[in-house]
């Protein structure tokens, strides 16, 4: 690649898929320029994920495209699971996904049943509204080779529609490039986990089924015959089946039209095919010098609960405020570090959160074909062996902790004991403002959320704004928000105390009442930054 074009970018985002390209939308957000390489040719016709949890609409609130998002998803009478023999019959099990069946008092936003080809064209055009020159996109454009040096990465790069190739230099790259990561298997990072769990297929096809369907929504259906998802709100399903063997001669509108069941006369037209793989890992680790995994790339989850995708939204909420303060100026290198030390655990939480998901759900189906193999008169009811907050998973998707450098705890010194989440289980949460977790949701006015105060800064909430803003916080970004005397009791907090808000809406220190000095707000955000700044 001697004759190669050169780019230099403080960084190169590696997959074009929702993590990619929302990482590269709250980098623009910062001022920081980004170059973002996809190997796909466009962005993928197939839904893939369905689920946008509530904590990823929150990010997504955060960069202003909550309301897109949900117009072009599913009413919330979607966001619902039930279990059928087939298609035609009545429901033997169901359950509520709670946060996107209907608002939860614990957030400001809903989740949303969504196909991720719809969602992708919004992340696209978040970044592209301000100005795309600074932050490209090129399809069509595979990562082949990469080299650190001390002061950044070069990345070799190779345009298979042109045949070009291209030396891009980056201070960083954060690499979303899915579970068959390249960039993963060239720094010979390894996993740990199951691994595959089977090869499955997609089938997106066109039908009426709205008679059996339209009266009790849902975003998925499960069947003995495989599992069927709406895939937008004029049209179109999906057919999610473990792969046939002989794939090169299947007649896919027939197999769709034996799974819907016997007799139903519906015409079939079957436009796209995807055969896939289910993996279950979590990598080993999620940085190599100045490469970052974070997605599918650092932990593939299976797909039941909808917790793949939304877990790298916030690697990517969690990641990009700590590139922007490294690459700004007002953060060390070594917070960096606590991106790992952070989400590493979650990770790991989540995948067995998945695969229990998927072991429950199997239950359920073998419960219904052991009744149906006996000849017993089948019950009206399937009892679920979960509770009907289990598939909202609110203590996993807003109850987590972070432990690490990036953290204050109570008494003032970096809590870095590890990171993971409120609940055992992951399906109950409780708000609270200790020091690591999210911000409790609360109205400051009647549509205004304490999560809306967050942002491309650190936000001080506080009932006393005139006491703290004095405090000098230079050179970090820095917003004074004042806090009614209704909210200070959730928060913890005396008359004169003060949360101080990481922009991820994680909250990085707390103090109960008064300062301990003049210095201490200056000295909490130089030490969560891990800045040297003179007081």
């Amino acid at each position: 690649m001697a004759d190669a074009e050169v780019v230099e970018v403080p960084v190169l985002i590696v997959g074009g898929g929702p993590v990619g390209l929302t990482a590269r939308a709250l980098l623009e957000r910062w001022g920081v320029r980004t170059l973002l390489v996809e190997k796909r040719g466009e962005l993928s016709p197939f839904p893939r994920s369905r689920l946008v949890n509530v904590r990823s609409m929150e990010i997504f609130r955060g960069l202003g495209l909550a309301g897109a998002i949900t117009a072009a998803g599913f009413a919330p009478e979607y966001g619902r699971v039930r279990f059928r023999d087939t298609l035609h019959d009545r429901d033997f099990a169901t359950a509520a996904m709670v946060g996107v069946d209907a608002p939860v008092p614990e957030s400001p936003v809903t989740g949303v049943v969504t196909s991720q080809d719809r969602l992708e064209p919004t992340l696209l055009a978040a970044a592209d509204a301000a100005d795309p020159a600074d932050a490209p996109v090129r399809f069509g454009t595979e990562l082949v080779d990469l080299t650190e040096e001390t002061d950044g990465v070069v990345a070799s790069l190779v345009d298979h529609r042109g045949g070009t190739e291209t030396r891009v230099r980056a201070r960083y790259v954060l690499a979303a490039d899915g579970a068959n990561s390249t960039v993963r298997q060239r720094l010979g990072i390894g996993t740990a986990g199951p691994g595959a769990m089977g090869n499955f297929t997609t089938v997106v096809f066109d039908a009426d089924l709205d008679r059996w369907c339209a009266q009790q929504p849902a975003g998925v259906y499960f069947t003995t015959h495989g599992m069927f998802a709406p895939l937008y709100p004029e049209g179109g399903w999906a057919w999610f089946v473990p792969t046939p063997e002989d794939t090169a001669s299947a007649d896919w509108p027939g197999l769709v039209s034996r799974a819907l069941g016997p007799g139903t006369g519906v015409r079939v037209d079957v436009s796209r095919v995807q055969h896939w793989v289910m993996n279950a890992f979590v990598a080993e680790r999620f940085r190599h010098g100045r490469i970052l995994l974070a997605g599918d790339a650092a932990h593939a989850v299976p797909i039941t609960g909808g917790l793949g995708m939304n877990a790298g939204l916030s690697d990517a909420h969690n990641l990009c405020w700590k590139l922007a303060g490294v690459l700004n100026g007002w953060a060390g290198p070594g917070l960096l570090e606590t991106y790992e030390a952070e989400r590493h655990p979650v990770a790991h939480r989540t995948l067995q959160q998945a695969v229990a998901n998927t072991q429950l759900m199997l239950r359920v189906q073998n419960r219904r074909r052991e009744q149906l193999r006996s000849g017993e008169a089948a019950p009206e009811r399937v009892e679920l062996p979960w509770s009907d907050r289990y598939f909202a998973q609110l203590g996993l998707v807003l109850g987590v902790t972070y432990r690490s450098g990036a953290v204050l705890a109570d008494g003032g010194g970096t809590d870095s004991d590890g990171g993971g989440t409120d609940s055992d289980s992951g399906t109950e949460y409780l708000p609270t403002a200790e020091p690591g977790r999210r911000l409790p949701h609360l109205w400051l006015t009647e549509h205004r959320s304490t999560l809306d105060a967050c942002g491309e800064w650190f936000t001080l909430l506080t009932p006393d704004p005139a006491r703290w803003v004095r405090r000098t916080a230079a050179p970090w970004p820095l917003r004074v928000e004042p806090l009614t005397d209704e909210h200070t009791d959730a928060c913890g907090l005396g008359p004169y105390g003060a949360l101080l808000v990481r922009p991820d809406g994680h909250i990085a220190a707390r103090w109960h009442d008064r300062p301990p000095g003049d210095s201490a707000l200056h000295d909490a955000l130089a030490a969560v930054t891990g800045s040297v700044v003179p007081g």
